[in-house]
C-alpha cells in the first residue's frame, strides 16, 4: 500500500511537470497549423501517458526481466531528467514575465497586453527544449557503450620504489556490479583485455556486486575466475556488498549474503583483504599491500573500514598500496594520518557514467559531491587513482565516461 501511494505522488509530481513543459511546447507550436498542432501535442502527450503508464507496471516487470527493467527505468528517468532541466529555462522566463508584469502595471502609464498576457519566449522555450533533448539523446546513445571498455595506462614515479618492484605492471579493477551486467559475451571481451596486458598483479576495489550474492551467477563467476597474474589477485569491498540497498527479511540472512559473497571471491581465486595487510615480495624485496573495508566520509555511508588496524606491522615496508573503495578516504583519513601510504586506489564514484573527457576539460555532475571522482590525483609524494568502474547500476549505459580498465607501471 505505501508503495502504491509513492507511485501515485511521483506520477502525479510528474503530471505537474509534464504541464508545465507543455507551455512550452504550446509556445513554439503558436504559429504552426492547427493541423501540426494537433500533431506535436499528440506526439508530446503519447510519450508522457505511454511513460507515465509503464511506471507502475516496473516491480512486475523487473521480476520478469531485469534487463527491461533497466531500459524501461532507465528512459523514464531520463525522460523526466530531460524536462527537468528544461523547467529551469523555462522557469527563468516565468520570473521574467512576472517582473516585466510588475513594471508594466506599476508604471503611468500602462501598455496594453494581449489576452494571454506576457508573451512566454520562444527563444528561452526553444533552448529549454534543446537541452532537455540533448540530454535525453545522451542517455540513449549510452545505451550503447556500458561494454566499451577503456584501457587506460598510467606510468607512477617513486623515488621511494625498492629496486625489486621497479617496472611492476599492475591492473585496477573496480565497481563491476554483477547484478547489472546482462551480456556476458562482453564481459569476457573485457576480461580479455585485461589479460592481454599480463599483468604482475590484479586489483579489485569493490562492488562486486548491486546487493545479493546471487547476482554473481555461475556464468559471471566463470568469467571473472579467468583473472590470474604472477602475484595474484586481491579485492576489498564497496559500499554495494554489504547487501545494506536490499531489504532483509531477517539481520542473519543480511549477514549470510555478505559471507556468501566473500566466500564467491575466495572460490575465483581472489584474495579478500578485510582490514588487514600482505606483503608482496618481487625480486628480493618488499612492498605492503593493505586492504580496508568500506570506508567513506560521506555521511550516509557507513564506516566499515579500521585503516589502524590494516595499517599496523607495515611500517617496515619502504613502499605501501593502499585499496579503499571509496575515494573520499583519502582526504579526510589517508593523507592526513598516513602519509607514508605512497598510492591509493579507489573506484565508488562511476564518473558519475555521464560526463565530458576531453584533453582541455574533465566534468561530470558527480564533481560537486566528490573532490577526487575519476583519474590521478596527487598531493606531495602520495597519489590516488580513482577507478571509473567497470560495471554500471541504476542508468545501464555510459556517456563520456567509458567503463575502465587502468594499468598502472611503477617506476
Amino acid at each position: 500500500m505505501r508503495n502504491r501511494r509513492y507511485m501515485l505522488i511521483i506520477i502525479l509530481i510528474a503530471l505537474l511537470l509534464d504541464w508545465y513543459v507543455f507551455q512550452a511546447v504550446k509556445a513554439i507550436a503558436h504559429g504552426a497549423s492547427p493541423r501540426w498542432k494537433l500533431v506535436i501535442y499528440g506526439v508530446y502527450w503519447g510519450i508522457t501517458l505511454l511513460a507515465l503508464g509503464l511506471f507502475p507496471l516496473l516491480p512486475i516487470i523487473q521480476v520478469q526481466s531485469h534487463r527491461l527493467y533497466n531500459y524501461l527505468f532507465s528512459v523514464f528517468f531520463g525522460l523526466y531528467i530531460a524536462k527537468l532541466l528544461a523547467a529551469v529555462f523555462f522557469l527563468f522566463d516565468d520570473i521574467r514575465r512576472v517582473i516585466q508584469w510588475a513594471v508594466v502595471h506599476a508604471s503611468n502609464r500602462p501598455k496594453p497586453l494581449t489576452g494571454e498576457g506576457m508573451p512566454r519566449s520562444v527563444f528561452l522555450s526553444w533552448l529549454g527544449l534543446a537541452l532537455g533533448g540533448s540530454v535525453f539523446s545522451s542517455l540513449l546513445y549510452g545505451f550503447t557503450n556500458k561494454y566499451n571498455y577503456r584501457v587506460r595506462r598510467l606510468q607512477l614515479a617513486y623515488a621511494n620504489l625498492p629496486a625489486g618492484f621497479k617496472g611492476i605492471k599492475i591492473v585496477q579493477l573496480s565497481d563491476i556490479h554483477t547484478g547489472s551486467l546482462s551480456d556476458p559475451a562482453a564481459v569476457n571481451k573485457g576480461i580479455d583485455m585485461v589479460l592481454a596486458e599480463a599483468p604482475d598483479l590484479i586489483l579489485f576495489t569493490g562492488d562486486l556486486v548491486n546487493d545479493q550474492a546471487v547476482e554473481m551467477t555461475e556464468d559471471y563467476r566463470a568469467i571473472f575466475a579467468r583473472l590470474k597474474a604472477p602475484m595474484g589477485v586481491y579485492s576489498t569491498l564497496g559500499n554495494h556488498d554489504y547487501g545494506d540497498y536490499s531489504w532483509w527479511e531477517t539481520p542473519e540472512l543480511k549477514k549470510a549474503n555478505l559471507e556468501r559473497i566473500k566466500q564467491i571471491q575466495g572460490e575465483m581465486g581472489w584474495r579478500l583483504l578485510m582490514n588487514e595487510h600482505v606483503a608482496l615480495e618481487r625480486g628480493g624485496d618488499q612492498i605492503a599491500l593493505i586492504g580496508i573495508e568500506n570506508w567513506s566520509a560521506k555521511a550516509r555511508f557507513p564506516k566499515y573500514g579500521k585503516l589502524d588496524s590494516a595499517y599496523a606491522g607495515t611500517e617496515k615496508y619502504p613502499f605501501k598500496i593502499l585499496m579503499s573503495h571509496d575515494p573520499s578516504h583519502w582526504d579526510a583519513e589517508v593523507r592526513p594520518h598516513y602519509p607514508d601510504i605512497d598510492l591509493a586506489l579507489a573506484g565508488h564514484t562511476h564518473g558519475m557514467q555521464f560526463g565530458v573527457e576531453l584533453p582541455w576539460m574533465k566534468w561530470s555532475p558527480v564533481q560537486y559531491v566528490y573532490k577526487e571522482w575519476a583519474g590521478l590525483y596527487e598531493e606531495g609524494k602520495q597519489k590516488l587513482y580513482v577507478n571509473r568502474g567497470f560495471g554500471f547500476i541504476g542508468y545501464p549505459g555510459r556517456f563520456g565516461i567509458l567503463p575502465e580498465i587502468t594499468v598502472f607501471e611503477l617506476v
